[in-house]
């Protein structure tokens, strides 16, 4: 889905500030357009889905003990994904 946004963009000493006016995500460069190109690769990192980058470890826990059993976690195991 396409999302139109829209840019403050200021001079700060040698930099462009390009700012969201929508949602709370700014980015700078030494070009107010390389400032811009900056801010549509920090808003389409905003709203990339969250990944995992640590495996969890999945643990059987006897309920009379209270013993834990790690196990091992499949090879084929991925993160799963959610639509808001």
């Amino acid at each position: 889905m396409k999302q139109t946004f829209t840019a403050r963009v200021w001079k700060e000493g040698k930099w462009f500030i390009a700012q969201c006016a929508q949602v709370d995500v700014a980015s700078h460069g030494r070009t107010q357009k390389a400032a811009l190109a900056n801010l549509r690769q920090a808003l389409e990192l905003y709203f990339e889905p969250p990944t995992a980058t640590i495996i969890p470890k999945i643990a059987n826990i006897d309920e009379k003990t209270g013993q834990v059993q790690f196990m091992s976690t499949p090879a084929n195991w991925t993160c799963p994904v959610f639509s808001l």
